[in-house]
């Protein structure tokens, strides 16, 4: 018996292929709804909106990271952990690379959506804090989750960029950014 694909995949898979190629601002939801073969209401249950979109593709990032989170790194300083976790959520985030590119651009000329996306960013930023046995609760917590999310953010600048098949571009730029960042984030 084949197995059905999953709504929630094919409606994030449609949502980045025609923000890539047309953009994320003008995008409407029953543009995505009928790329994805799903209706308005079908798309509502699964994402009520384009921001639940994105939160939905975090989501699936982190848990696609969080599930081989301690594969092999156990005995690995957490600089060494958390380095890992980051590679692995670029790793997750290149079938979305355009159309990611394109729903920061896009960001950038609406601050409203960009606000809208923090909560999400940072929640992500703690679970990989926590994966990398960092505690991410309390005040010190709170600094180095956003901390963190400013390292990813710089590094994502370089990732979008970055076309070699081993992210060496990327790579060399998250050493560089936890570097800057280790005496704050406690690594």
């Amino acid at each position: 018996m084949a197995r059905r694909p999953d709504r929630a995949q094919q409606i994030l898979d449609a949502a980045m292929r025609l923000a890539a190629e047309r953009g994320w601002r003008g995008l409407t939801l029953a543009e995505i709804a009928g790329a994805a073969g799903v209706s308005l209401a079908q798309l509502y249950a699964a994402f009520p909106s384009k921001a639940a979109i994105l939160a939905g593709l975090t989501a699936r990032v982190d848990g696609a990271v969080l599930a081989g989170a301690g594969e092999g790194l156990e005995a690995e300083p957490r600089r060494d952990r958390l380095f890992d976790l980051l590679m692995r959520r670029f790793e997750a985030l290149a079938p979305y690379k355009e159309g990611l590119r394109a729903v920061l651009y896009d960001a950038q000329r609406d601050p409203f959506a960009a606000l809208a996306a923090a909560p999400g960013m940072l929640r992500a930023m703690a679970w990989m804090l926590e994966a990398a046995e960092i505690p991410a609760d309390g005040l010190v917590g709170i600094a180095r989750v956003k901390i963190l999310a400013a390292v990813y953010l710089a590094t994502m600048r370089v990732w979008l960029r970055d076309d070699s098949p081993d992210l060496s571009r990327t790579m060399a730029a998250l050493d560089r950014n936890l570097s800057r960042a280790e005496r704050f984030l406690g690594i």
